[in-house]
C-alpha cells in the first residue's frame, strides 16, 4: 500500500521491529516513557500531558483520555484497575489487533504510565480468543518485561509496582462496551450497567477504573517522550494526531492505513486507496462499522475527524471504512449492518432487543419487495426512539445506518417499495433473469442447470424464463456461454 501522507504515531514500530524481541523495542525508544514518567514526572503531571495532547478515545466513544484518567485519578479507593480494551468486534476491523501482534510492549507501557498516572497497580487486558497470535504475543511480552524489572514489582526500582493480566472474551460484540467488559472479566453476562455511576468512579469489581483502547494507548508513549504539542502537530484542533483504519470495500488499496485526522474522505480513498476497483463509480464511504453512517460522494471533501463525521450522521468508530460503488445497494447495506448489530444485542434492554428486530424485519420486507412507502417514516421514528433510549452505544448508534441511507439514498428505497425494483440489482427477491432474443442461440444449457424447470424453449430456438417460477438463484446466467441472460 502506499505511505503517501501516511503518518505512523500507534503503528510506529509495526512491521519494523520483531515483536518477540524486547530489545528491538527499546532500541526505539521502549520504555524511557515509563522511566521519564516515574523519576521526572508527578502523576498529575502525567495526566495534564496527555490532556494537553487533545487525545480522544480510539475505540469509538471519542472521549477525551486525559479527562477519563483525571476523573478517575481523584476519585478515592484503596484499589484502582487499569484496563485495556483489546474486544476488537467491527467486521473488517483489524487495527488493534495488528498493534497487538506488531508492538505488544507499546501498549504494556503505556498501561503502566496509566497505572502510575491515576494511582493503580493493576492492569487488565480483555481481549478476544478469537486472536491467538495477539495473545501469545502479550503473554510472552509481559514475561519478558517482568524478568527485565518493566513491570511488576518495584519497576526500575522506582517503588512504583505494577501487574498486567489477560482475560480473554468469547467473541460478544457488546462486551466492546466498556461496562459490559467489566461484568465479563467478573464472570458476569456481558451487559452494559447504567451509567453514572461510571467506571471511574465505580468499575472494576467496584474500584475506579480507567478504561482505554489498544489504540489509545499506543499513542501515549510517544505524547510522554514528545510533548503534547508535538502530538497537536497533526490533525486538527478538534481532533489531534492520527487514526488507524482498516481500508476496506470497492478500492484498489485495501489494509491498514494510519493517517492525520482531518484528511478528506477524497483522499483517503483516491490518494492512499488508490480509487474504486475496475473503474466504477463511487457511491458511499461507511465508517464506524455496523454503528456507522453511509457518507455519500458530495460529501468526499469531508474531513475525517470526530465533528464532521458526527455531522454527517456517522461516527469515527473504532476504525472501519468501508468503501462501496454503483453495484450496492444501500437498502441491502443497511440490512446487512442492522442484521448484524441486531444479532449482537445482549438482550437487556427493550429498545436495543426488540426495536432492532422491528427494523430488521422492516428492511427485510423492503428487499423482498413487500415494503410499503409509509414503511419509511416509520423505520426513521423508531429509530430515533432506539437512539434515545437504548441503554448502552450499541443499541444507541445501531440505528445510524438505516437514519443515513434513508437520508442520503432515499430515492433507493422509494424504488424498492413503489416500483418493486433494486436500482442496484443485488436484492435477490426484486430482480428478473432475463433471456435476450438476439443473443441466444437455443443451446439449452440454461435450461439443463434450472433447478425449478423455469425455462423453456426447443433446441436451435430462443428460450424464456417464467418469472412466478424463478427462484432467482443465477445458475443459468452462470452457465450461459454467450452472455445471453441478464439480471435486471
Amino acid at each position: 500500500m502506499s505511505e503517501v501522507r501516511q503518518v505512523r504515531i500507534a503503528m510506529r514500530n509495526c512491521g519494523i521491529i520483531d515483536p518477540a524481541n524486547i530489545m528491538e523495542y527499546i532500541s526505539r525508544d521502549g520504555y524511557m516513557a515509563l522511566g521519564k514518567v516515574l523519576f521526572e514526572m508527578k502523576p498529575a503531571e502525567v495526566v495534564e500531558t496527555v490532556k494537553a495532547s487533545g487525545l480522544r478515545g480510539r475505540g469509538g466513544g471519542g472521549f477525551p483520555t486525559g479527562m477519563k484518567w483525571d476523573f478517575t485519578a481523584k476519585s478515592q479507593g484503596d484499589k484502582k484497575y487499569v484496563i485495556c480494551n483489546a474486544d476488537e468486534g467491527d467486521p473488517g476491523a483489524f487495527m488493534d489487533r495488528s498493534i497487538l501482534e506488531g508492538d505488544p510492549h507499546s501498549v504494556l507501557e503505556s498501561m503502566a504510565i496509566c497505572g502510575y498516572a491515576i494511582g493503580a497497580n493493576e492492569g487488565v487486558i480483555y481481549i478476544r480468543a478469537e486472536y491467538p497470535k495477539a495473545v501469545k504475543r502479550l503473554y510472552q511480552a509481559i514475561e519478558v518485561a517482568e524478568e527485565k524489572g518493566l513491570l511488576g514489582e518495584n519497576i526500575m526500582g522506582s517503588g512504583f509496582s505494577f501487574k498486567i493480566s489477560l482475560y480473554l472474551g468469547a467473541g460478544a460484540f457488546v462486551c466492546g462496551e466498556e461496562t459490559a467488559l467489566m461484568n465479563s472479566i467478573q464472570g458476569g453476562r456481558g451487559e452494559p450497567r447504567i451509567k453514572p455511576p461510571f467506571p471511574a468512579q465505580r468499575g472494576l469489581w467496584d474500584c475506579p477504573t480507567n478504561v482505554n483502547n489498544v489504540e489509545t494507548f499506543a499513542n501515549i508513549n510517544p505524547i510522554i517522550l514528545h510533548g503534547a504539542d508535538w502530538f497537536r502537530g497533526f490533525g486538527n484542533e478538534d481532533s489531534p494526531g492520527t487514526k488507524v483504519f482498516a481500508l476496506a470495500g470497492k478500492v484498489n488499496n485495501v489494509g491498514l492505513i494510519e493517517i492525520p485526522m482531518g484528511m478528506s474522505l477524497r483522499d483517503v480513498i483516491y490518494t492512499i486507496g488508490g480509487g474504486i476497483s475496475d473503474d466504477k463509480q463511487f457511491k458511499a464511504a461507511q465508517t464506524g462499522g455496523p454503528s456507522g453512517g453511509c457518507i455519500p460522494a458530495q460529501f468526499l471533501d469531508t474531513p475525517v475527524d470526530f465533528k464532521s463525521l458526527a455531522a454527517l450522521g456517522s461516527i469515527m468508530g473504532s476504525g472501519g471504512l468501508i468503501v462501496m460503488d454503483e453495484d450496492d445497494c444501500m437498502v441491502g447495506i443497511s440490512r446487512f449492518f442492522l442484521e448484524f448489530t441486531a444479532e449482537e444485542s445482549c438482550g437487556k434492554c427493550t429498545p436495543c432487543r426488540v426495536g432492532n428486530m422491528r427494523l430488521l424485519e422492516t428492511l427485510t420486507a423492503i428487499t423482498e419487495g413487500k415494503g410499503k412507502e409509509e414503511d419509511l417514516d416509520k423505520l426513521e421514528t423508531l429509530s430515533q426512539v432506539i437512539k434515545d433510549t437504548a441503554l448502552c452505544g450499541l443499541g444507541q448508534s445501531s440505528p445510524n445506518p438505516v437514519l443515513s441511507t434513508i437520508k442520503y439514498y432515499r430515492d433507493e428505497y422509494l424504488a424498492h417499495v413503489k416500483d418493486h425494483k433494486c436500482p442496484a440489482g443485488t436484492c435477490t427477491a426484486l430482480a428478473e433473469y432475463k433471456i435476450l432474443a438476439d443473443k441466444c442461440t437455443g443451446c439449452t444449457l440454461c435450461k439443463r442447470v434450472c433447478p425449478v424447470d423455469c425455462i423453456a424453449g426447443e433446441t436451435k430456438k430462443v428460450h424464456t424464463i417464467s418469472q412466478p417460477e424463478c427462484i432467482k438463484c443465477g445458475a443459468c446466467q452462470d452457465k450461459c456461454p454467450f452472455k445471453a441472460i441478464v439480471k435486471e
